[in-house]
């Protein structure tokens, strides 16, 4: 399942709610991450505050009864790929950094951490990291040779 331009639309409508929530201002005050939950029966988005109260909540159809094995995978790419392109909305929230978009389960587990908001860190792509140990070790044993 790769997400399709009404699904990016549904998500990045969602991510200007969450914004909308928290409007940039000059001295944040706000201490929270941004729990996003979706249902893979109903294909709700669901976004929470650190106080699991509710932000803002749609339905993504193309999510809905999705029984794909690889469901939270293509989740994951979308939601980083429609936060990434609002990085400038998301960075001027009025919360205090760092602070996080995290994907989570209906159980509240924990599945991917999206984006982080702070001046010095940046998440990396599992793509761009595919393979990285096996460069480094073949890198290292040439330097020990």
């Amino acid at each position: 399942m790769k997400a399709n331009e009404q699904t990016l639309q549904q998500i990045e409508r969602a991510i200007r709610k969450v914004a909308d929530k928290f409007p940039p201002v000059e001295e944040p005050t706000v201490l929270t991450d941004i729990h996003l939950r979706v249902n893979q029966e109903t294909g709700e988005l669901l976004a929470f505050d650190d106080d699991d109260n509710e932000i803002t909540r749609c339905v993504v159809e193309q999510w809905i009864d999705n029984k794909d094995d690889n469901f939270y995978d293509e989740v994951t790419a979308a939601l980083r790929k429609t936060i990434a392109s609002k990085r400038e909305m998301v960075n001027q929230m009025s919360i205090l950094k760092p602070y996080s978009f995290v994907l989570e389960d209906e159980e509240r587990e924990n599945i991917a951490e999206l984006y982080v908001v702070d001046d010095d860190t940046v998440i990396i792509d599992k793509e761009l990291m595919e393979g990285l140990d096996k460069d480094l070790n073949d890198f290292l044993n040439q330097l020990l040779a």
